[in-house]
């Protein structure tokens, strides 16, 4: 492996990167039938190879494909296992600035049983991986929460044919993940990360309200979440990283919700079987770092204080003493920064230029090696 220290790194990437209007051209053309997808790929994969060498010019250590393969942070993924299916839309109210956006991400459905009969990231991360280590870079890959397949319905949304007993549905739902996982590590993944949302969904008392119309008890689907991602993880290679990135929401420079993490902080930061934490903290939605102090196990917190929704540069400075603020939860050494989110969860991405991505990550770097002398 090009890189010698285990991941994650003082300075790292989240995952989606702005994509190139050769992307948008090309899938364009095959909405008009003017190119397969296999074309596309191709395309995809030229600038996924530009997208390494931005990271490797950024001084990163880590390298992702930006998502380039994906129109959607998650769908591409998750449609790809046996018995998901994607009935209407979950109307959403993302929040920006200036006011709101109307979006509806598909429901999800479970209306067989669930398997994985074919590669769900697999693909993307064969893709990425000899372009990574050719740059030097080691080659991470991000893969959507579990939690994901059943958040938006519940266990009203799962077939009862298929699954008359619920514990039966969770337990495929992890069979599913850690077969993907042990084939990523198969293909030489030393770093994955779990992009979830749902926690970070449970820190808004608004969005209870959808919890509880899905039959579901905020409280207790803490504990139910918990139980599904430590089964994933479970038995894991002792050289594999698996972090989890705590999204509220990202779809052109818009989220969904708002508040601190102390409401999950004690079962997700303290129970689930993770290495490393990459954590939102890029503005008053997060709360503060209180939080942190349920950091246990030598787990890393990876602060999220860059913002990937604004093309406005942060100061070094207030990113220091931000810094400075998170150590009295958690030792410096157990600190590192990254930008917020991702820079385009969806296709559009958000409402920066690529000039400003590469700014943000640069700063990232620098930030690192002067906090901590090395990146």
């Amino acid at each position: 492996m090009p890189t010698a220290k285990r991941p994650p790194f003082k300075a790292d990437v989240v995952g989606s990167l702005l994509r190139p209007q050769a992307i948008h051209d090309a899938r364009a053309k095959m909405a008009a039938g003017q190119m397969t997808r296999e074309q596309v790929w191709d395309v995809e994969s030229k600038c996924i190879a530009e997208a390494v060498a931005i990271q490797k010019e950024a001084g990163l250590k880590a390298a992702t494909d930006g998502e380039f393969h994906r129109r959607h942070w998650f769908m591409d993924f998750i449609e790809r296992i046996d018995g998901v299916g994607f009935s209407g839309g979950l109307p959403t109210r993302f929040q920006t600035e200036e006011g709101s956006i109307e979006f509806a991400p598909p429901k999800v459905t479970t209306i067989g049983k669930l398997r994985r009969t074919k590669p769900l990231a697999l693909n993307d991360f064969n893709d990425l991986k000899p372009l990574a280590e050719k740059a030097g870079l080691m080659p991470k890959q991000a893969i959507p929460s579990p939690t994901l397949v059943h958040f938006r319905t519940g266990d009203q949304g799962v077939d009862k044919t298929a699954y008359p007993d619920i514990a039966e549905y969770f337990a495929d739902l992890a069979q599913v993940y850690r077969e993907e996982i042990q084939a990523l590590y198969d293909a030489g993944c030393r770093y994955a990360q779990i992009d979830e949302t749902n926690y970070p969904f449970l820190c808004d008392p608004k969005l209870h309200e959808h919890v509880r119309a899905i039959g579901e008890d905020p409280q207790r689907l803490q504990l139910k979440y918990r139980d599904l991602l430590n089964a994933v993880t479970r038995d894991r290679p002792a050289d594999l990283t698996i972090a989890m990135h705590m999204c509220r929401g990202n779809h052109e420079s818009a989220w969904v919700a708002a508040g601190g993490y102390e409401p999950v902080a004690e079962i997700a930061f303290g129970q689930i079987d993770l290495d490393a934490f990459f954590l939102e903290y890029d503005s008053d939605r997060a709360g503060g770092f209180e939080p942190l102090r349920h950091l246990g196990g030598g787990k890393i917190a990876v602060l999220g204080l860059v913002t990937s929704k604004k093309p406005q540069l942060e100061s070094k400075d207030v990113l220091k003493r931000r810094i400075d603020e998170a150590a009295k939860y958690v030792p410096l050494e157990r600190l590192a920064l990254s930008p917020q989110c991702g820079f385009a969860s969806t296709i559009g991405g958000n409402k920066l230029t690529v000039d400003d991505m590469k700014r943000k990550l640069a700063l990232c770097v620098e930030v690192a090696q002067e906090v901590w002398g090395e990146v």
